[in-house]
């Protein structure tokens, strides 16, 4: 069963601004697994977040299930 983003525990964002867009990155403090994603600045901190979130909660089930 995938992992859900709600089981994920301590997630640390970083947010950098790039011209129109926003890059998002979500790290896993406990494997150091990092992923990001681009999106619009105008959606909201609370979207993007969760957007990232649900990003770093599918690549750790996809590891866990190699």
């Amino acid at each position: 069963m995938a992992e859900q983003p709600d089981d994920l525990g301590e997630v640390i964002y970083e947010f950098m601004p790039m011209g129109r867009y926003v890059r998002v990155a979500a790290v896993d403090p406990a494997t150091l697994t990092e992923v990001s994603i681009v999106g619009d600045p105008a959606v909201g901190e609370t979207l993007l977040k969760r957007q990232a979130r649900r990003k770093l909660a599918y690549v750790l089930a996809k590891k866990a299930q190699t």
